[in-house]
């Protein structure tokens, strides 16, 4: 979809996008068009149940009076609630609602935005994230649709979004149009069959889309693997015919070359049966998206990269597949990770773990990182604790984790942080080794999350559980349902608000 942004007009034809604050306070342009249309907005506002709410829409079909307004086609009304709680999400979602209501209506759309926030949001500001969610709610995985009615299929290619600011507007929308790209990077790798999307194809996706961005991809086999001595995470892909990979991505970004990296780790079982202890044959399609944590790590180096971040990053994916065939992994089996701590796989299915023990370790080893952050579809406990609304937030640095939390807060990718202690670290104390792979059925999630600790060291380091937000089953304003992307934004944010160079 193509945005433009030009300087404030009124639009003479085709479809125009205005905004009423709550009370049905038309924004100054709003109006404008509502004089153009012979107070046709206004009568129409009188006689709906519109109250210019967030989230509220209103369609006026062929509104036009005398004049130069007499050929628009429709107008769309978005709610934007009250002007103190006019913020860059509440555009955002503006951006979504009005993409909602134009994608199968429209080709092009003018798009007429004032300064309305109580908030600091200028015009230019405004306009720049209204579009962003525009694109954002844009994205669609169609792909393996074969038969779909031309109807079917949204029309809208092209916003010109009008305003004071224009020049500022282009400029913001161009940062968040690089952070797009890694958001729909992400949601294509969640989205696709893991018949398509194995271990060896992700590794060939993420080198194909990164390295063209300057981002350094280095792709490790199994005969590597082993010489590294990645015993946890080559044991959980034993089992299938598909090798595993890890995948380290480097972008240096930062002006003085010797800056220590910041680093993201990301869980990449691109398909899970359970292994031996196999899962239940009910919902177990799903298992395609267990690899979402090293879906975000590949978008958010995308998305760095692409808007040129001054900052050194390290990106690393374990990429395996758990699948259940005479070589599979057993219950029972011990394995010796890469730092020579001793597991006892009491539970296949608690693989996740043990591929980002291994991967958590090499990164700390190699790089020497300031700090690591892991993401991981990693326990279905995190559901029942948290659902769908927060992902789940472990972490052994207080100040690290108060800027996740305050990321997701601010990008509206929200995060839980739960707690991690001696208690729970025993939970996964064994007799036959240095640990178990599971701690028994409370406190799944936390003692998932003791398991990883025990391979950071002293590196500030956090952990994401992020099993219950990597895939939605419903629509929201700038994600529709599907593959989320869940944190590509929020550690962008992270990133840009503590860790660029001035």
């Amino acid at each position: 979809m193509k945005f433009t942004f030009a300087n404030p007009t009124q639009p003479s034809r085709g479809v125009a996008v205005i905004f009423a604050l709550e009370g049905n306070k038309l924004t100054p342009s709003a109006k404008a068009l509502d004089t153009a249309t012979g107070r046709a907005i206004t009568r129409a506002l009188k006689v709906s149940r519109f109250e210019g709410k967030k989230g509220q829409q209103l369609t006026l079909l062929a509104p036009g009076a005398a004049g130069a307004a007499a050929k628009l086609d429709r107008v769309v009304v978005v709610g934007l609630g009250k002007a103190k709680d006019v913020d860059a999400r509440r555009m955002q979602d503006a951006g979504g609602a009005a993409y909602t209501a134009l994608a199968t209506v429209a080709q092009r759309a003018d798009v007429l935005v004032d300064q309305v926030s109580k908030r600091g949001l200028g015009a230019g500001d405004a306009a720049a994230e209204f579009a962003y969610g525009m694109r954002l709610r844009s994205y669609r995985f169609d792909k393996y649709r074969t038969r779909e009615k031309p109807e079917q299929k949204p029309k809208l290619r092209t916003a010109r979004i009008c305003g004071e600011g224009a020049a500022r507007a282009r400029r913001l929308f161009g940062v968040h149009g690089r952070i797009a790209d890694g958001v729909f990077l992400t949601r294509d790798l969640v989205s696709e069959p893991a018949n398509v999307l194995y271990p060896v194809e992700f590794a060939k996706r993420a080198r194909a889309e990164l390295r063209k961005l300057g981002v350094k991809v280095t792709v490790m086999g199994e005969a590597q693997l082993q010489k590294l001595g990645m015993g946890a995470l080559l044991g959980v892909g034993q089992g299938s015919v598909r090798q595993s990979q890890v995948v380290v991505m480097e972008w240096n970004g930062a002006p003085r070359k010797n800056t220590r990296p910041i680093a993201f780790i990301g869980k990449g079982v691109c398909f899970d049966t359970g292994g031996i202890s196999i899962k239940p044959a009910g919902g177990m399609e799903d298992m395609k998206w267990d690899m979402g944590g090293a879906g975000v790590v590949t978008g958010l180096m995308k998305a760095l990269a692409g808007r040129k971040a001054k900052v050194n990053v390290i990106g690393a994916i374990g990429l395996v597949e758990n699948m259940p065939d005479g070589n599979a992994q057993r219950p029972g089996d011990i394995v010796t990770s890469m730092s020579g701590q001793t597991i006892e796989v009491l539970n296949t299915d608690a693989e996740g773990r043990l591929v980002l023990a291994d991967v958590l370790h090499y990164v700390n080893e190699r790089f020497k990182p300031k700090f690591m952050v892991d993401l991981a579809t990693l326990t279905g406990a995190i559901i029942i604790s948290l659902g769908s609304e927060h992902a789940g937030l472990f972490s052994n640095d207080d100040e690290l984790s108060a800027q996740l939390s305050d990321a997701g807060e601010a990008v509206g990718e929200k995060v839980w942080r739960l707690p991690l202690g001696p208690a729970y670290d025993k939970m996964i104390d064994c007799d036959a080794a240095d640990m178990k792979n599971i701690g028994g059925r409370g406190a799944g999630s936390i003692t998932a999350a003791q398991f990883l600790k025990r391979f950071v060291g002293d590196t500030p380091w956090a952990h994401l559980d992020i099993a219950g937000v990597t895939w939605s089953k419903k629509d929201a304003p700038v994600v529709p349902k599907g593959g989320t992307a869940f944190g590509v934004r929020l550690l962008d944010r992270l990133v840009a608000e503590h860790y660029e160079a001035g």
